[in-house]
């Protein structure tokens, strides 16, 4: 079934406003997938804030076209998926995760800050914490020194407990 020109646009616009908003985008051969298989990859995608969809390669190539993917133009062959994130690992992570588990799943290449990155790139970046995980890293970081003060602190107190139940006990078997 043939779409409209309408409807070409929209899906045009929501590509294009998808991929305006992201830092990295992947393309992965889906053929030999299942539509239960690829419902699976939009689900864990919608979970890390990852866009995935399917689209012509006619209507990707006009998406992309003026924008930071503009460099992905030349890769639009074949029946393809295009993933995209503000988080470049969370992105490559969905994508690395999903094609360890379904072999038909395969990563074509991927853009970056406007610059191509190939399969191996996308393994390394999938390698790293999440930006969640970092947030949680620092937060660690800083509050280390203001727990070993507050127990410190606590220490001061506890000392003369120990030295009062010390003499105490030292009392009573005199």
């Amino acid at each position: 079934m043939s779409l409209s020109r309408k409807k070409k646009e929209t899906i045009v616009s929501e590509v294009a406003q998808a991929l305006s908003d992201a830092q990295a985008a992947i393309l992965a051969d889906y053929r030999g997938l299942t539509v239960a298989q690829i419902s699976d990859l939009r689900h864990k995608a919608r979970n890390s804030g990852v866009d995935v969809r399917v689209v012509k390669n006619t209507l990707a190539r006009r998406s992309v076209s003026g924008s930071l993917f503009n460099c992905l133009l030349d890769y639009f062959v074949g029946p393809l998926l295009v993933s995209s994130s503000k988080d470049p690992v969370a992105v490559a992570k969905v994508v690395s995760e999903f094609a360890k588990s379904n072999e038909a799943f395969e990563i074509k290449v991927g853009s970056m800050n406007g610059e191509l990155i190939d399969q191996e790139t996308i393994k390394k970046l999938a390698s790293l914490p999440s930006r969640d995980e970092l947030l949680t890293n620092v937060a660690v970081v800083l509050r280390a020194p203001l727990d070993l003060f507050a127990r410190t602190l606590n220490e001061v107190p506890s000392k003369f407990v120990r030295a009062i139940a010390a003499v105490r006990d030292n009392q009573e078997v005199a």
